[in-house]
């Protein structure tokens, strides 16, 4: 299996937008109709979930770029909506839909609806996924080892996701509860190189497992047809500056991991933890988000999450300006510091204890993110 080189360390997003009903603010399982008016589109697509768009940026130079296309596409998926009395909103789940999904007509989606049953039906959730390019297959296996320990800030920053089926699931990001069934989630293996890799993935066909790497749905997976690592483990932002906050941030964590010795991340991100310290690290994560305690050894010691954010801020600090996420990382400051998706849905509803105020508020901060 060839891994495409990417030496500019380009960044892709994918954003993964909820369609509402505009009078009762439920999905709306409309993609087919919107597809469309976006025949063959490259950069607006459909997902597994027919109440689910996914917005995709153009292979970019640097996250600004990246956010600034998606802008474009969501200027253009709002106006369709509309016409189509559709509208839309991001979070990573709805804060009080109750149906099942109804999976998208295309081969891929039917054959894993037929290998996962009912359980295809509940998965009604949204991401933010995040590409930035590897020079090579073994550096991708490299820094997605590398990142691992540090995927419990991406899910503290990004969480979005506090209520499932109207009910305040005192989680900050249940949507990784609700993937948590399915067998290909969750934290990735380690491997020793590409070639390891490829080995998983010709067993894993092999055996039925998969039908292709597409049906590995890790936190972080490597893209070879791109060329990328692939950053899935973040809820939906729910307006542009947050995309673009997470995704910078994403970028230079990665660039860095990649381009650092490993005295230097060891300073920053404790290396090789005991499975049991990753499970639960990352459930701290999804559980109480930016306020979760860390643990950094086998031995159980810990520290805030908050501060290994802040760390890693700072690590990056040397890549950020020759790469041109000066901007985007200050947005990622300010993410750490003020309220975060999943505390502002929470005020929304207990300021009027509707959880329709909720989707009002997602609604409202989307179209007000727009330059």
């Amino acid at each position: 299996m060839r891994f495409e080189s990417s030496p500019d360390r380009t960044v892709g997003v994918e954003w993964e937008l909820q369609l509402l009903d505009p009078v009762s603010l439920d999905l709306a399982d409309g993609i087919i109709p919107l597809m469309e008016f976006f025949p063959g589109s490259e950069f607006v697509k459909p997902e597994y979930i027919q109440s689910c768009v996914e917005l995709t940026s153009c292979i970019a130079s640097n996250s600004a770029e990246a956010v600034a296309h998606l802008q474009e596409s969501l200027l253009a998926t709002l106006q369709r909506c509309s016409e189509l009395e559709m509208s839309l909103c991001g979070a990573g789940t709805h804060p009080f839909g109750r149906r099942l999904a109804l999976i998208t007509p295309l081969p891929r989606y039917q054959r894993m609806e037929e290998s996962t049953g009912y359980r295809a039906h509940q998965q009604i959730t949204f991401g933010t996924h995040v590409h930035v390019g590897m020079r090579s297959g073994d550096e991708a296996i490299r820094v997605m080892s590398r990142l691992t320990p540090a995927l419990p800030a991406f899910v503290a920053l990004s969480a979005n996701s506090p209520f499932w089926r109207g009910h305040d699931t005192d989680h900050v990001a249940y949507r990784h509860q609700i993937l948590a069934a399915s067998p290909n989630y969750g934290l990735p293996p380690s491997f020793e190189s590409w070639k390891d890799f490829e080995h998983f993935h010709d067993a894993a066909k092999r055996s039925g497992t998969i039908q292709s790497f597409k049906d590995i749905h890790w936190d972080i997976r490597p893209h070879p047809d791109f060329g990328t690592l692939e950053l899935r483990i973040m809820d939906a932002a729910s307006d542009l500056r947050t995309l673009y906050g997470l995704s910078a941030f994403a970028r230079v964590v990665m660039i860095s991991l990649a381009q650092s010795s490993d005295k230097e991340i060891g300073e920053v991100l404790p290396q090789e933890l005991p499975h049991w310290v990753e499970r639960q690290n990352r459930y701290r994560a999804v559980k109480d988000g930016l306020n979760a305690d860390f643990i950094v050894d086998e031995d159980g010691n810990h520290r805030p999450l908050r501060d290994l954010v802040s760390d890693l801020i700072e690590f990056v600090a040397p890549v950020v300006v020759e790469y041109h996420e000066l901007d985007g990382l200050d947005i990622t400051g300010d993410l750490l510091n003020s309220a975060p998706g999943y505390s502002q849905q929470l005020d929304a509803y207990r300021a009027s204890k509707s959880a329709r105020s909720v989707v009002q508020f997602l609604q409202h901060s989307l179209a007000d993110s727009i330059a």
